[in-house]
């Protein structure tokens, strides 16, 4: 018996409702009778998905009094939920500062920066989880000084997607999707839709996507069992986990824009990938299948990146 949708929730500052996109040259390859639905999350005010997190983050902690005038906003990001701190922050008239890997990509830190964020950059070397222990440094330091949202350990992470994504998604499939996919970096985006898609049909089946190696380009993505694990993930959610090599999530970020004309981000590709891999595996069963999946950002976010390069 499949439970009935609630309302999607309205989000304010123009957060959420994004669009529902098909591939459907992509799909070709499967007859007709597997499709892959995205949500083109870089239609949100910031360009991610991660606006979703931090509005619910946000706005959690006003109500609880965490988050109040003078505060300044303090975490650790690889650029997206940085991003959407930072507007937000300029919207709402806080100051925020960011634990930033001293890598990150041109785009990104000056979006960053230009939406006035305070940038301190982390060894390299240690990506995200460097980032990770410098804010933990930063708020242990002068915890009266700043809110830390602490992305990797908040339940309003995954709340959002469970309370705004999943139910978007279930109505603009009308029901009808049968498999979710989606990669892990916080793994807010997946628990949080994924548990939604659960509640409402126990059928559904969840799809995890991480990259295959401890050392990889897939930006927002970890390699859980290297990284530090955040304390929202849910090992026991999903039905089976795939890993993508990097190599192939640049390759549909490339064929997605040069066979669908649509602009994605690495992470997007990855999940694409994924979607390609289980799509095979359900045309040879001669099985129908809607596979639905995010896309957290746009490619414009990358386009520094090398790999454009191979593009002909």
């Amino acid at each position: 018996m499949r439970a009935q949708a609630s309302p999607v929730p309205k989000q304010d500052l123009g957060v959420g409702n994004t669009p529902l996109i098909s591939f459907p040259k992509l799909a070709r390859a499967f007859g007709g009778r597997v499709q892959i639905a995205a949500k083109a999350e870089w239609r949100n005010p910031g360009g991610s998905i991660k606006d979703r997190a931090a509005l619910g983050m946000l706005r959690a902690a006003e109500r609880a009094g965490l988050l109040t005038p003078g505060k300044i906003i303090m975490d650790a990001t690889s650029g997206n939920t940085g991003i959407a701190y930072a507007w937000m922050g300029a919207k709402l008239g806080y100051r925020v500062r960011l634990a930033v890997p001293g890598n990150i990509n041109a785009e990104r830190k000056k979006i960053l920066l230009a939406y006035g964020a305070e940038l301190v950059l982390t060894d390299p070397l240690e990506g995200p989880d460097g980032a990770i222990r410098k804010a933990r440094e930063l708020n242990a330091e002068n915890p009266e000084l700043y809110f830390y949202p602490d992305q990797y350990n908040n339940p309003e992470n995954w709340k959002a997607h469970y309370e705004t994504t999943g139910p978007e998604i279930w109505e603009q499939t009308q029901g009808r999707v049968t498999h979710f996919v989606a990669g892990l970096g916080t793994s807010g985006t997946f628990r949080g839709i994924g548990t939604k898609l659960k509640e409402l049909n126990p059928g559904v089946k969840l799809i995890s996507v991480q990259p295959d190696s401890p050392l990889h380009g897939l930006e927002g993505l970890k390699h859980m069992d290297s990284a530090i694990v955040p304390g929202i993930y849910d090992p026991r959610l999903a039905d089976r986990n795939l890993e993508i090599a990097t190599e192939d999530a640049y390759g549909w970020v490339l064929r997605a824009a040069k066979d669908e004309g649509v602009l994605i981000g690495i992470s997007g590709g990855a999940n694409l990938a994924a979607c390609f891999a289980v799509g095979q595996e359900l045309f040879r069963d001669g099985r129908d299948a809607v596979l639905a999946t995010v896309l957290p950002d746009g490619g414009e976010r990358y386009l520094s990146e090398r790999f454009w390069e191979t593009a002909k």
